[in-house]
C-alpha cells in the first residue's frame, strides 16, 4: 500500500519542470520581438514580457513538481528564488542584463555550494537533489559533486562569453538549445562513473540532471 501511494517519477514531468519555463520565455520573447527595432526599445519590451511569462511559468512548474512528483528539490527551490529575484529586477529596470546574468549567478552559486561541501568531505549534490540517484555510494556522490561543480564553473564562464558576443536573441537561443544539449551530454558522460559506484538504474541519471532552468 505504501508503494502505491508514492508519487510517480515521470521523465516528461521532469522535462516540463526543468525546461518548460525557459521554453515559455523563449516563445514569448519571439512572439513580441519586433522585426525592425532601430532604437532597441522593442527588444527591451519583448524581454520584459518574456520575463513576466518566465516567472509565472516557473511558479507553475514548482506547483506541478510538488503535485505530480511529490517533492521539490532544494536545487529547484534555489533556482526559483534566483529566477524570481533577477526576473523582478529585469522588469523593474527594463534591462535584459539582469535576466542574462541570472544563469551565471545560479551556476556560480551551485558550484560554490558543491565545492564548499567537497572541502568538508560532504557530497552536497546528494542533498540538493534529495538523493535522486538511489544506490549511489559515498565515493560516487563525491565524484559526481566534484564533476558537476567543475561543469557549473564552465557553464558560468560560457554564459558570460555568450552574453558579451551575441545579441539577446542569439544568447536566448544558445541558452535554450546549446546549454540544454551540453547538460544532457555531460549527464550521459557521468553514467559509466555512477554505474561503477553502486548505481544500478540509469533512468534516474537521465531524468534528474541538475539544471538552472
Amino acid at each position: 500500500m505504501a508503494q502505491a501511494s508514492e508519487k510517480p517519477r515521470s521523465s516528461w514531468i521532469n522535462l516540463i519542470v526543468d525546461f518548460g519555463p525557459l521554453l515559455v520565455f523563449f516563445l514569448t520573447y519571439r512572439h513580441f520581438s519586433p522585426e525592425d527595432d532601430a532604437n532597441g526599445m522593442g527588444v527591451v519590451l519583448a524581454v520584459t514580457k518574456g520575463t513576466v511569462a518566465f516567472m509565472i511559468a516557473t511558479v507553475a512548474a514548482l506547483i506541478v513538481s510538488k503535485l505530480r512528483l511529490g517533492r521539490i528539490s532544494p536545487m529547484v527551490w534555489l533556482s526559483t528564488v534566483l529566477i524570481l529575484g533577477f526576473g523582478a529586477l529585469t522588469v523593474l529596470f527594463n534591462d535584459p542584463f539582469w535576466i542574462q546574468i541570472k544563469p551565471t549567478a545560479v551556476y556560480v552559486l551551485f558550484a560554490a555550494v558543491l565545492f564548499a561541501g567537497l572541502a568538508k568531505g560532504k557530497p552536497m549534490l546528494r542533498y540538493l537533489l534529495q538523493s535522486a540517484f538511489e544506490g549511489l555510494n559515498e565515493e560516487g556522490w563525491l565524484k559526481l559533486s566534484r564533476n558537476w561543480a567543475i561543469f557549473f564553473v564552465f557553464l558560468a564562464a560560457l554564459n558570460e562569453v555568450l552574453r558579451q558576443v551575441l545579441s539577446f536573441g542569439g544568447w536566448l537561443q544558445a541558452k535554450l538549445w546549446v546549454f540544454t544539449a551540453l547538460s544532457f551530454i555531460f549527464t550521459f558522460s557521468q553514467i559509466p562513473m555512477v554505474l561503477r559506484h553502486g548505481m544500478g538504474d540509469t533512468k534516474d541519471v537521465l531524468q534528474n540532471p541538475p539544471t538552472d532552468q
